[in-house]
């Protein structure tokens, strides 16, 4: 794969991570000082830089996500060694990852009120498996011991991922016990 077509899908994959958090090019380069039109060169793969691992960091943490989060969205794609950038974080910090084929919508019925005024027993949850949520939105948190739970996302970093429960209190757990975090895209009432 030639080197443009690398930076291309780069670009594409950042440009769809913004787009999940629901940001504009102007929304994201403000967060780190940047003009729209700096953030769409690197979108289009047209600015220098952007097979380095610190302006990846910088970019992807305009947009409260990973570089992981980041090289998950082109499937993992093999950087030539001279500008790689590792895509295998989270089997460095001993955890398996399958990649998913496709990203498919999930329902969930809360059973509890312990959401609310944000969602009540009886609701229906649509969430889209492992899409990384953006701040403020529901999610669905799938813990490797088998436990499920529905909170607000706060924000995370390499080791952990904070969340709200919609009486505002945060709680933060290690993403080691993290088997999957998923974005709740749309609350469905009964009836």
């Amino acid at each position: 794969m030639s080197e443009q077509a690398e930076a291309l899908r780069l670009g594409e994959a950042l440009a769809q991570l913004r787009r999940e958090r629901g940001l504009s090019q102007a929304e994201a380069g403000s967060r780190i000082g940047m003009t729209s039109q700096g953030w769409g060169l690197y979108e289009s793969g047209k600015r220098a830089g952007l097979f380095r691992p610190d302006v990846q960091r910088r970019l992807t943490g305009a947009l409260d996500a990973t570089v992981e989060d980041l090289h998950l969205l082109i499937g993992g794609l093999v950087i030539s060694p001279a500008r790689a950038v590792a895509v295998t974080g989270m089997e460095a910090r001993h955890r398996g990852f399958e990649w998913p084929s496709v990203l498919g919508k999930s329902r969930l019925r809360l059973d509890t009120d312990d959401m609310a005024p944000w969602a009540f027993a009886g609701v229906v949850l649509e969430y889209v498996e492992s899409q990384w949520p953006r701040r403020d939105q529901g999610c669905v948190l799938d813990f490797d011991d088998g436990q499920r739970l529905v909170r607000l996302f706060a924000r995370s970093d390499a080791a952990e991922v904070w969340v709200r429960d919609a009486a505002g209190h945060e709680e933060a757990f290690a993403r080691a016990r993290l088997a999957r975090v998923s974005a709740v895209v749309a609350r469905l009432e009964d009836g």
